[in-house]
């Protein structure tokens, strides 16, 4: 594909989020969803495969549905209630199809199911957009009208999604679907927050995008999608096999690293709610879901036979073009702790 045509599928994603961010009015919001949706899909297509053409047939159906779901409440909403303000949004049915239809867009429990398919048949670049920039714009939707939402739906939203991707993901050996159960398990934390503290839902959604961009860079340098190869990697380059270890229980949230102080901000911002059970619950969710992050490691270093391999190491490691982004995102992915209580006064500074 032309350079040409990749700057401009690239600038449309941008495009199309920004203009969501800065929407007021349901229909703008509209706009930037399906230009992010139709900017993606060359992307998605481009390896002339038919895992690549099923992935991107099963997205545009999926997000045709969601976006007809959420147009068909914004029209039931200003039908009612005379207003298309996305701040205005009062009747009840509206809000519980465009929470529908915003739980379909990010992969939300229990409308989950497309993303670790969709996931399966795409590059790990194009993964790693669908998993992080595409979550944007759905996200900010969801946080201007989470406080009209009623909180037991939201709770039980989180809660779902943060259960069921931790059990679909315990038999999982490709790893583009272990991270796109990551992706519904970690939005879940940030949804069942997002009523009493929108800024630390943001902060958490921020922290598991440069998780994942850790994660996923390092999997495309070492050409790595199932565990079977992930294992062989050792022998390769040792320093990124014991960095992508220390992401993955990162991910699982294993203190002291970055991905133990979201968790453990939003489990003390639930309990001063008084809101001890879905705080016990979703706790042994994630429990749940580092025994998966913690096999992947096993398979990576413990279960190494102490003899000879036959794989050997690079004498000469590739000509890497980009080397700023994956150690920066790997540094902040595993060593983000030191910078929290900054990160805290601005998280209350926009609250």
């Amino acid at each position: 594909m032309p350079a040409i045509l990749y700057f401009m599928f690239y600038a449309s994603l941008g495009l199309g989020t920004s203009l969501t961010f800065l929407s007021s009015h349901w229909l703008t919001a509209w706009m930037g969803l399906e230009l992010t949706t139709l900017a993606i899909l060359p992307l998605m297509a481009q390896h002339h495969h038919p895992r690549a053409s099923e992935a991107t047939t099963k997205y545009l159906l999926v997000q045709a549905s969601a976006t007809g779901l959420l147009l068909f409440a914004t029209i039931l909403n200003g039908w009612v209630e005379m207003s298309w303000s996305i701040n205005e949004m009062k009747n009840p049915y509206a809000l519980t199809l465009a929470m529908s239809a915003l739980a379909l867009k990010l992969g939300l429990a229990p409308f989950h199911l497309w993303l670790p398919e969709v996931m399966q048949g795409l590059d790990l670049l194009t993964g790693l957009i669908l998993s992080t920039w595409q979550k944007l714009a759905p996200f900010a939707l969801l946080m201007q009208i989470s406080q009209a939402m009623p909180p037991a739906l939201l709770t039980i939203l989180g809660l779902s999604s943060a259960t069921l991707a931790a059990w679909g993901g315990l038999n999982q050996t490709q790893l583009r679907k272990i991270m796109a159960y990551s992706s519904t398990a970690h939005l879940g934390w940030s949804v069942i927050i997002i009523q009493f503290s929108p800024g630390l839902a943001l902060m958490a959604l921020g922290i598991y995008i440069l998780m994942t961009m850790a994660a996923f860079l390092t999997m495309k340098d070492m050409s790595s999608t199932k565990i079977s190869t992930f294992s062989t990697s050792w022998p390769k380059s040792p320093e990124k096999m014991v960095a992508m270890i220390l992401i993955l229980l990162s991910l699982g949230g294993l203190p002291p690293m970055t991905g133990f102080t979201i968790k453990w901000l939003i489990l003390e911002e639930l309990t001063k709610q008084d809101m001890y059970t879905p705080a016990t619950l979703i706790v042994m969710a994630a429990l749940i879901s580092l025994y998966f992050y913690a096999r992947l490691s096993y398979f990576t270093i413990i279960s190494l036979f102490p003899g000879t391999s036959n794989i050997k190491t690079y004498w000469r490691q590739k000509n890497i073009k980009d080397k700023l982004i994956l150690p920066i995102t790997t540094t902040a992915a595993i060593f983000l702790l030191p910078l929290m209580p900054l990160t805290l006064a601005l998280t209350y500074f926009y609250n």
